[in-house]
């Protein structure tokens, strides 16, 4: 279903948590700092606060709750639900655009408690020094990663990546495939985002004459 699907004849719709194995493993909380310094230039303020008043009930009732819109709308200051032009339909919108959240019916809409790490695309549309920041956080992670022992999988992980991307498979397929070889979903995460960033950072440099040589 399609955001604007979702109805808002009645003030109230079911809010139940969207279980994803692979992002729940390796995402960040919608209050975290990550979401904070990387995804509010992404999502927007309205649609951050959205998500974080959803999932913060969620702490509370964890199978779901029944969310009133008019009230959210008023406790984000997103004015009256109905108006003209009001800015809440949008900012649920906006929610399931991004891939925070989804409708599994008329009614019943399903939050991410965790959000993925950034895609290389969602990076590249940051200021310049957001990229670096994210590029100095995603590096401290991985160096976290590997000083348990597993920096030769790490480096095996990265490796099957990065083969898997010059393929043609996309974040999903990649990351999908890391997982049946068997390989910790956090690790399989940052794999793919490092091939992915290391595949686009190759296309980058290469010259004119290269890309005429590989068509």
């Amino acid at each position: 279903m399609r955001a604007s699907d979702l109805s808002f004849d009645d003030d109230h719709i079911l809010v139940r948590p969207w279980a994803d194995p692979v992002v729940d493993a390796v995402g960040h909380d919608p209050r975290s700092t990550y979401v904070e310094r990387f995804y509010l230039g992404i999502l927007g303020p309205s649609t951050t606060f959205f998500l974080r008043h959803l999932v913060e009930r969620l702490d509370a009732a964890p199978d779901g709750y029944e969310l009133t819109l008019t009230d959210c709308a008023a406790a984000l200051g997103l004015g009256r639900l109905r108006s003209a032009g009001a800015a809440f339909p949008r900012t649920v919108a906006r929610s399931c655009q991004f891939g925070a959240a989804r409708l599994a019916g008329p009614d019943v809409l399903e939050v991410r408690r965790r959000l993925p790490p950034l895609t290389v695309r969602q990076v590249r549309r940051l200021p310049p020094d957001r990229q670096a920041e994210h590029a100095h956080w995603t590096a401290a992670s991985t160096e976290a990663a590997g000083s348990d022992g597993t920096a030769e999988l790490v480096a095996q992980a990265r490796r099957l990546a990065l083969s898997l991307v010059e393929l043609g498979e996309d974040h999903a397929r990649t990351t999908h495939q890391l997982l049946r070889w068997r390989f910790d979903p956090a690790m399989a995460a940052e794999a793919t985002a490092w091939a992915l960033d290391r595949h686009a950072a190759r296309l980058a440099e290469a010259t004119p004459d290269d890309h005429l040589l590989a068509g």
